[in-house]
């Protein structure tokens, strides 16, 4: 029971385990720490990132409109005096067209929303009268104006930069204009494209009406979609940036940038998960470089467990032999080079003084009858157990008081413990140095005589009846006691059978009259 109670570690492993758990709590710790920081970081730098190359294109994209709007304005200036010749018109329109390459196409509408001159690819519009969103837009504000997007009346998905046209004396006569189509080439794809990052980055350009603008993919262009940057920041900031999560998709990093002139927003895009890709081949090469580190470390850990360990293993050890004889000097010779174990081993050998001194206190205490002082059935039994292993032959007297029950009920039980005490000591007087006397129990003794022949066995027998028979004792008087003789002889026969035959003859002896010896043989 005491065995499966055992601890089934030792220091050694203790140590070595809690040093392990120590590298790799430490490790791990310091690869999460690594992970999140580096994670914060390339979130926070790709958002910037983001938020500087939006605001790049959005002030690209303003310079342009401003030099558009430039060449507009220069025109309109010299076309409000010659509002009315239509060849004048019609070949400032073409060197708008051809000159810069800023538009897709050029035109002047009047105040009547009548076109009257157009690039040649707006040709087929010149005498007609207009009535598209832009045109109306134009018209009715009457001011330099970047226009939503709307159709065409050739269809096409237009923005229109338009200026004013103006007579000397201030009469609104109508507008020049360029357009910029939205789904096929133009100067402003040309400008977006060639900016286009290579790294995941996506590229969206939305009017204040969330529509889109420009997108990589043509379809999604005139599209209203939802907000990439919540209104409330961009209201507050002309540029900023903010992660942005849709349902069902991967996290998005958003940087933007506003153009003033058209209140465009212009929104660069990256994904959450391909700014964090190379976050993974960050943590290998921390884990290459920390893993021998570690461990040297742990075979430092090992070595230095063993040292601490082994002085207090080898005291664990010892501490399990403390009756076992010799083993102070063994302890002793225990190299304990730190202070606990030095403590620890002191203490086992004062331990072991006061143990063994006990233990031998005790050995008597528990193998002897505290009444008579002599041995008890234990005592009995470890001389047994020595006779039987060494094979030694012996005599076995057995004895009983007699009348032993008259005494203690005529005299008290004090009186028959003196009776008690005064046979030990007759039978101490009576018996050899090698002789072994026991107190069986009640008024019942044994006495073992190692190597007795018969005649002696009978004669030391004889003696102490008689001795015991012939002595008076004080309250009492004369008292007689019973002996029965049986020999044991390792070959013969059992110690049980010699003990019973023993019992036998001592009741043979009571029958008989008492206060007299029978021998019983050992084959009876």
């Amino acid at each position: 029971m005491l065995r499966s109670l055992r601890p089934k570690t030792d220091l050694k492993t203790l140590i070595t385990l809690l040093v392990v758990a120590s590298i790799v709590i430490t490790l791990a710790n310091a690869l999460y720490a690594t992970r999140r920081v580096q994670q914060t970081v390339l979130i926070n730098n790709a958002l910037e990132a983001n938020r500087v190359y939006a605001t790049k294109l959005a002030s690209t994209t303003e310079i342009f409109f401003q030099q558009a709007q430039s060449q507009l304005a220069w025109s309109a200036n010299g076309m409000g005096k010659a509002f009315s010749n239509t060849a004048l018109l019609q070949q400032e329109v073409q060197r708008l067209r051809t000159q810069t390459n800023s538009f897709n196409s050029v035109a002047v509408v009047d105040a009547r929303s009548v076109v009257l001159a157009a690039s040649s690819e707006s040709s087929m519009l010149e005498g007609k009268q207009l009535h598209t969103d832009a045109t109306r837009q134009a018209l009715t504000a009457r001011r330099p104006l970047i226009s939503k997007p709307s159709l065409s009346a050739t269809g096409n998905l237009i923005v229109l930069i338009s200026w004013p046209v103006t007579a000397p004396d201030g009469r609104y006569l109508g507008y020049v204009g360029g357009t910029i189509y939205l789904k096929k080439h133009s100067v402003l794809n040309a400008l977006l494209e060639e900016q286009f990052y290579r790294d995941g980055t996506r590229l969206f350009v939305t009017d204040e009406d969330n529509r889109m603008l420009y997108h990589q993919h043509s379809e999604m262009i005139g599209r209203i979609i939802e907000p990439f940057i919540s209104p409330q920041l961009r209201a507050q900031q002309s540029s900023g940036y903010q992660q942005v999560v849709r349902a069902n998709q991967d996290v998005m990093l958003a940087g933007y940038a506003i153009v003033p002139v058209a209140n465009w927003t212009i929104v660069a895009l990256k994904p959450r998960q391909t700014t964090l890709a190379p976050l993974d081949t960050l943590l290998l090469q921390v884990l290459k470089h920390s893993v021998p580190l570690a461990l040297l470390t742990l075979v430092l850990a090992l070595l230095l467990a063993r040292l601490i360990a082994l002085p207090l293993w080898q005291l664990a050890r010892k501490a399990g032999e403390m009756d076992v004889q010799g083993v102070s000097g063994e302890i002793e010779g225990i190299r304990s080079w730190y202070f606990e174990a030095l403590q620890i081993k002191r203490a086992i050998l004062t331990g072991i003084s006061l143990l063994q001194d006990k233990i031998g206190r005790l050995r008597v205490e528990v193998q002897t009858d505290p009444m008579t002082q002599l041995l008890n059935r234990r005592g009995l039994n470890a001389v047994l157990e020595y006779f039987l292993a060494t094979q030694q032959s012996f005599a076995v007297l057995a004895m009983d008081i007699d009348h032993f029950k008259r005494v203690n009920d005529s005299f008290g039980h004090d009186v028959g413990d003196l009776v008690l005490q005064s046979v030990a000591r007759q039978m101490e007087a009576c018996s050899r140095k090698s002789d072994v006397i026991c107190r069986n129990g009640g008024e019942e003794f044994l006495m073992i005589l190692p190597g007795a022949t018969q005649e002696t066995a009978l004669s030391i027998a004889e003696r102490l009846r008689e001795q015991i028979a012939q002595q008076a004792l004080e309250t009492v008087g004369h008292i007689t006691i019973s002996i029965g003789v049986a020999f044991w002889h390792p070959q013969e026969t059992t110690l049980e059978h010699t003990f019973k035959l023993a019992d036998a003859a001592l009741y043979q002896a009571k029958e008989a009259g008492r206060n007299r010896v029978i021998m019983l043989p050992a084959g009876s």
